[in-house]
């Protein structure tokens, strides 16, 4: 039997990328994100490519709660059980603190952080019942130490996320729930496909597929692609702040 992977914000980026690589593994797969037009799109891509793997899709605004819970539960009960919920969806947006962009820096921290805590109640709830289950966090390198600018709130977050996946997989050690936390490093994605002459970027493609690898590994944490993000993450750690500034 063909396990089934949820996947919120598979519409676009490394959410797109990963079902397309799932899909060709031979999961099934539930898909959300708000832009249902292009979960079709790539429900027919996946289908023509490989006829045996069931799609099913689901509009699914994040920051609507109610919502998340509504939408995992009806997966579960389309395919009678979800294997591995992928927490996605997030967003980049992000101005410096005291510069008048509260508004951005909220719907940051609200769509990275209070969506994602919904969307881990919402699996959780699924894995306990179930007593098995597989949650993915996807979190961030910027999550290794505190960022300036642009990136303070978004690293914020990513930070969040990665210490509340850290707090359950703590909870679920010895039982049958695993959880795992991954770092991308620069993979390229709609998010990210304006910034020019980025060291070590690398395609969508490639990096979806490290992902993937280290998903199925079900690691406790990975920073994606290993090389060079592992050692990368480990200097982010250690080096003066000062240093750290300058990286990014």
């Amino acid at each position: 039997m063909a396990k089934t992977i949820l996947i919120t914000g598979a519409s676009s980026g490394l959410g797109e990328g990963m079902a397309r690589e799932f899909a060709a593994r031979g999961y099934d797969l539930a898909l959300c994100a708000r832009r249902v037009e292009r979960l079709e799109t790539l429900r027919n891509e996946i289908k023509q490519k490989h006829p045996q793997v069931r799609v099913e899709i689901r509009a699914l605004d994040v920051l609507d709660y109610e919502q998340v819970f509504e939408v995992f539960r009806e997966f579960r009960t389309d395919f009678g059980r979800l294997d591995r919920v992928i927490v996605n969806a997030g967003m980049g947006k992000g101005q410096p603190l005291g510069t008048g962009y509260f508004w951005a820096n909220r719907q940051t921290a609200e769509t990275n952080f209070v969506a994602a805590l919904a969307q881990c109640e919402a699996a959780m709830e699924i894995f306990r019942e179930q007593n098995s289950g597989h949650l993915v966090m996807i979190s961030s390198m910027s999550a290794m130490r505190g960022m300036p600018k642009n990136l303070t709130t978004y690293a914020a977050t990513k930070a969040g996320v990665a210490l509340l996946a850290e707090g359950l997989r703590s909870e679920m050690l010895g039982k049958p729930i695993k959880v795992t936390t991954l770092f991308p490093g620069y993979i390229r994605s709609e998010i990210n496909e304006k910034v020019k002459n980025t060291p070590f970027m690398v395609d969508t493609e490639t990096g979806c597929r490290a992902l993937v690898k280290a998903i199925e590994k079900e690691k406790a944490t990975a920073c994606v692609p290993a090389w060079p993000w592992t050692l990368i993450g480990m200097l982010m750690r250690n080096l003066p702040l000062s240093v750290v500034k300058k990286m990014s």
